[in-house]
């Protein structure tokens, strides 16, 4: 039996639910290896508003494509679309198989589908499998009745378990079998003494975990994947799947039946032809981005040293030359996204230094893996100061330097517009051909006219001092990425070349018609300027006798 049908598979006894019929199993319309190309990671509530509301909304994101494509985008992420409870993130669950109302209809999605498919770009969405919103009606049922079918649904006890302690916090909340309200959970007191019943909550008391012992959980979940597979979608983000299942209060992080799980859901994905799967897993993603495990997965405890070597930390700049030496190139990549523990946006890390800015963007674009680019990232757009936990990093994006509204809606911004608007907005880097927003285009459209960049061998990779290099090779297209790092002018002997190899310059050389030829020992050394990048095609001697 493969693993696609084991996942299928549910208890004999299950709760009602909607059952999905049985439908053909449509490739997706993109070409084979779409997501090798550049991602843009996008959290709709602030991208693009269509009807004043000051929400951001799938029929605006859809007036924003050709922006994206552009760009070179060639996929994107929206974070959760799902119906949720708590009206911003959209992490707390409430209905798998629906849209968010502020954010539009499944119409509305139908369409986004179409027309990002219709310009040659991916759709992958969040799916936050480990739990749901304490609102969801199934866990309102479980709480509320001892005796619920929807009860083994999550993880309850009828006694407090000792010694778990998950984020500096107990995951234990009580629940009192009288009358409360669900949307209370946010900040339950301390269990009275008259507590019965607990549940498990890795994240808190309002986004209560699922029981992945259950097979009906697991059949629910499976055909949830498979309702916006059947419309067209061409993938997920899997939400935190290393915490599927927990064993007890040491082993209850990354275990075994989690990986088992998460195999099982990707084997499912991809039993859809030109799918694909990338996973959240922090503590081990080169495990998942293993083919029998995920497939992907974001490459957490190595992105960090695209930031530090852009600072000139030698350290970081070692890392960055050797890291794809051994690692799966499966692995996505990024400077940071919605999470504050992954970072501050780029432009607040670097206190808008563009210089470094640009050192760290080249870095993952042009490296093995698929990158996510996380929405204003290619403006240089700023977080916000002053709000709590992860809101500084989920601003509107600034389309105009209009000081208000800055394009993002008529209305008034559901949150503050991020600061410095007058240059780092879409139109204006639009605008200006030295911008950062001239720089990710050059960089993502090398990424996608040549095959070796976007998946190809990882070669003669090293690090002299402050300079990093590498060679990417695909068939007969093979590219040389060279970056300092350092604030000096530094030499630089490629390594790896024969005799009469020339190199081409792709970016970075002040005269495009130069080119540079090893000696008949196969040396060959670059002067790099301080701070630069440069970029060659490879031509062996054959090509040019």
């Amino acid at each position: 039996m493969s693993l696609a049908a084991a996942f299928l598979i549910g208890c004999a006894q299950s709760p009602p639910f909607a059952p999905l019929p049985e439908a053909a199993k449509r490739a997706s319309p993109l070409p084979e290896g779409w997501h090798h190309g550049v991602f843009m990671e996008i959290f709709v509530r602030a991208y693009q508003d269509s009807d004043g509301d000051g929400i951001g909304d799938l029929r605006g994101l859809i007036s924003r494509l050709d922006y994206l494509q552009e760009l070179g985008v060639r996929g994107i992420w929206l974070m959760p679309i799902t119906r949720n409870a708590d009206g911003d993130h959209g992490y707390a669950t409430t209905d798998f198989r629906d849209i968010a109302p502020e954010y539009g209809t499944l119409a509305d999605f139908d369409e986004l589908l179409k027309q990002a498919h219709a310009r040659g770009i991916g759709v992958i969405i969040d799916y936050v499998i480990n739990h749901s919103a304490a609102e969801h009606p199934y866990f309102v049922a479980a709480r509320s009745d001892p005796g619920s079918p929807w009860r083994d649904w999550y993880v309850f006890t009828d006694r407090r378990p000792t010694g778990w302690w998950i984020w500096d916090k107990d995951p234990w909340y009580a629940v009192e079998l009288s009358p409360w309200r669900v949307s209370d959970a946010r900040a339950l007191p301390p269990p009275p003494p008259q507590a019965r019943d607990f549940y498990f909550g890795t994240f808190g008391p309002h986004m209560p975990d699922f029981n992945f012992r259950n097979p009906a959980v697991q059949r629910y979940h499976a055909e949830s994947l498979r309702f916006w597979l059947d419309r067209g979608l061409d993938g997920f983000r899997l939400d935190a799947v290393p915490h599927l299942v927990e064993n007890d209060a040491v082993a209850w992080n990354d275990q075994p039946e989690s990986r088992r799980l998460t195999g099982q859901m990707q084997a499912l994905v991809k039993s859809y032809p030109r799918r694909w799967v990338v996973c959240e897993a922090t503590a081990e993603p080169a495990i998942y981005a293993a083919p029998d495990i995920c497939g992907a997965g974001f490459a957490f405890g190595y992105v960090h040293h695209y930031l530090e070597a852009a600072r000139g930390k030698p350290e970081s700049v070692r890392r960055v030359a050797e890291f794809y030496r051994t690692a799966p190139h499966t692995l996505a990549t990024f400077l940071s996204n919605h999470d504050i523990f992954a970072g501050r946006r780029v432009f607040d890390q670097f206190e808008g230094d563009e210089a470094r800015y640009r050192l760290a963007a080249a870095s993952y674009l042009l490296q093995p893996g698929t990158p996510f680019v996380y929405y204003g990232e290619e403006t240089g757009q700023p977080g916000l100061s002053g709000l709590p936990g992860d809101q500084p990093l989920r601003g509107p994006m600034r389309w105009t330097a209009e000081p208000e509204r800055g394009g993002f809606t008529t209305g008034r911004p559901f949150r503050p517009l991020p600061p410095h608007g007058q240059r780092y907005n879409a139109a204006s880097q639009q605008a200006d051909p030295g911008s950062l927003h001239a720089f990710y285009k050059t960089l993502i459209g090398l990424r996608n006219r040549h095959p070796a960049l976007a998946r190809g061998s990882y070669e003669a990779a090293e690090a002299q001092g402050l300079v990093a290099t590498w060679q990417r090779r695909l068939g007969a297209d093979h590219v040389l990425v060279a970056i300092n790092y350092g604030e000096t002018v530094a030499p630089l002997q490629v390594p790896g070349l024969a005799a009469g190899t020339r190199l081409e310059p792709l970016h970075g050389h002040p005269t495009p018609a130069m080119t540079a030829e090893a000696s008949a020992s196969g040396g060959l050394v670059l002067q790099m300027p301080p701070q630069s990048l440069r970029v060659f095609t490879v031509r062996p001697p054959t090509a040019l006798r």
